[in-house]
């Protein structure tokens, strides 16, 4: 699993990959003084998606996206070409009780298509344009990343 786009040969990292690694330490300081254990842990698996997603070369246009209501919300979206994807990021301390996604029911995957039909509508993508895909983070050393494209299809088509 790579999460760097600029990884050296040698095994060094860029300045920049230095960078983003201190901003996400400085966050992920403040969101343990100011969320629960669950919310902090769920915000470091999203850090980890989104640079994933990156280092496919994905463009990572919104994250924690919701239209207007605020009632629902896509964790990721991305693009990759012409296609908009809406990922779900679902992240656990272990893998003791099955993979992260199983948490991604019926009602959740309605909630990310109204989500993702808001944001189509007002980005003006059509919806054969679009995608939706899960990201599993389970934190055993190192993380482990589970990317599944085209993960539910409701209403796609």
């Amino acid at each position: 699993m790579g999460t760097g786009g600029d990884q050296r040969s040698n095994g060094s990292i860029s300045p920049r990959q230095l960078l983003w690694k201190l901003s996400d330490c400085a966050r992920q300081y403040r969101e343990r003084q100011t969320l629960s254990p669950q919310a902090a842990l769920g915000r470091r698996g999203e850090d980890l998606a989104h640079r994933y997603l990156r280092s496919l070369g994905y463009v990572v246009v919104a994250r924690n996206y919701r239209p207007a209501g605020g009632e629902v919300e896509a964790d990721i979206v991305a693009r990759q070409g012409e296609t908009v994807i809406f990922v779900e990021v679902k992240s656990r301390a272990s893998g003791d009780f099955g993979s992260p996604d199983r948490a991604i029911g019926a009602d959740k995957q309605k909630n990310i298509v109204r989500a993702a039909r808001a944001y189509a509508t007002r980005a003006g993508v059509e919806w054969s344009q679009v995608r939706f895909d899960t990201i599993s983070v389970v934190f055993t050393d190192p993380p482990s990343i589970v990317h599944q494209k085209d993960a539910f299809f409701e209403g796609r088509f």
